[in-house]
């Protein structure tokens, strides 16, 4: 390489390769990244699309098989080969549901008991959650302690049912709400979140003078709405599907009898009627209240739906809460 100096003293450009020029996207010197898909961007979500889809077809499969044959004549439904569309259309199954005289009052009983149970569970449960989530709180650990040994060591039916009664509250409405009050697991994950929240909200608070009440319910219960409707719908759900309360502590009272327990109750005496018949012969000609006939395996189906579609409502309103809920503790603090 060689240079030349002019009359004026100035220096000329240097003769000799010239340095290339860093390319968009990488540095000088180095040469241009080809963009492509790697392989494992296609591979992935070609083999979670087909795992999930087969997942899904398995979950949703036995619903529909139970619909079909829930609107399929019982007498054809023993014949078996039903899949996801009924081979004979027909009510009758309904019918048979629908014509119970105690099924409304039992709907509006279960309804109640619902809504009374969500209610005290959320409020009760959240108040003693906070509680134990603040770090001033001295008796925190071994209150939940206490609740934590609850999950894992439980009486058993006869002492439980006792207890009711020596409390007064067999043939009662408070027999379904009171056992219910707090929720050793649902206290855990709402202490575990509310955990989460900056304590730097409640410090503002207490100095613009708001007491302990008022921060549970103005602050901290807005910022806990997510993880309470899923918390919601799980006790919602359990609190529908229960019959064994009503069997236990409510049978003597008609008109403390719900929804499932009078389907539990219809089912059993069809499934008792087909067996006393004898053989398929018997189990196929079963006349209902209404004067339908049916049989024990279209009437099951016909009750699953019937005490399914009040939850499958439910739940659009609260699928917006339902994963934000479950990412609690998913973010280590």
């Amino acid at each position: 390489m060689s240079t030349t100096v002019s009359a004026n003293g100035a220096r000329p450009a240097t003769s000799g390769p010239k340095v290339g020029r860093a390319k968009a996207g990488g540095t000088r010197g180095e040469a241009p990244i080809k963009r492509g898909r790697h392989p494992d961007r296609i591979i992935f979500p070609i083999i979670n699309t087909t795992l999930l889809g087969l997942l899904s077809i398995i979950m949703v499969y036995p619903l529909l098989n139970t619909l079909a044959i829930s609107f399929n004549d019982g007498l054809d439904a023993v014949k078996g080969g039903i899949g996801i569309w009924p081979r004979i259309f027909s009510l009758k199954n309904y019918d048979v549901v629908f014509h119970m005289y105690t099924i409304y009052q039992a709907f509006f009983m279960s309804v109640l008991k619902t809504v009374v149970i969500v209610f005290t569970n959320i409020l009760f449960t959240s108040m003693l959650a906070y509680a134990l989530s603040r770090r001033e709180f001295l008796w925190r650990k071994p209150i939940t302690l206490i609740f934590v040994l609850t999950m894992y060591f439980d009486a058993g039916l006869i002492p439980n049912y006792l207890l009711i009664r020596d409390l007064g509250m067999v043939n009662t409405f408070q027999a379904y709400w009171v056992p219910n009050i707090i929720s050793a697991f649902n206290l855990i994950v709402i202490r575990t979140y509310m955990k989460s929240i900056p304590e730097s909200l409640t410090e503002s608070a207490k100095i613009d003078g708001a007491g302990e009440f008022r921060i549970w319910w103005n602050i901290i219960m807005p910022l806990c709405k997510s993880t309470l409707a899923v918390i919601a719908l799980f006790v919602a759900v359990g609190s529908w599907n229960g019959w064994l309360d009503t069997l236990l502590y409510n049978s003597g009272k008609q008109w403390l009898s719900t929804l499932q327990y009078e389907l539990q109750k219809l089912l059993a005496s069809a499934m008792s009627a087909g067996t006393n018949s004898g053989g398929m012969a018997g189990a196929s000609a079963i006349a209902g209240q209404g004067g339908q006939v049916t049989t024990p395996i279209a009437l099951r189906s016909a009750i699953t739906i019937v005490a399914a579609v009040p939850i499958l409502l439910v739940y659009p309103f609260l699928q917006k809460y339902f994963v934000s809920g479950l990412m609690i503790g998913g973010v280590k603090e």
